[in-house]
């Protein structure tokens, strides 16, 4: 199994100029996006080396890394649709 980029540029291109605005003036979304890019970074540096992690952690990982990136996008299509 391949190891995929799951930064949040690469997820949502169309929305990089607002992922670099509201990283930068809204506070929420900052921290979210900190805690997303933490997860993501560690979740691939366990992939990377193949270190010996119990699936079910790894799993937990990913699917909370997957939750921050849908609260991330919600954010993202109200921001871009004027909303909030």
């Amino acid at each position: 199994m391949g190891i995929s980029n799951h930064e949040l540029h690469n997820e949502f291109p169309q929305y990089g100029d607002l992922i670099d605005e509201l990283n930068k003036n809204d506070p929420k979304f900052q921290e979210y996006f900190k805690r997303y890019t933490a997860l993501d970074q560690e979740i691939e540096g366990l992939e990377l080396r193949d270190s010996p992690i119990g699936d079910d952690k790894l799993h937990r990982m990913k699917q909370q890394r997957l939750q921050l990136k849908d609260d991330l996008y919600q954010t993202l299509v109200k921001k871009s649709n004027g909303q909030g």
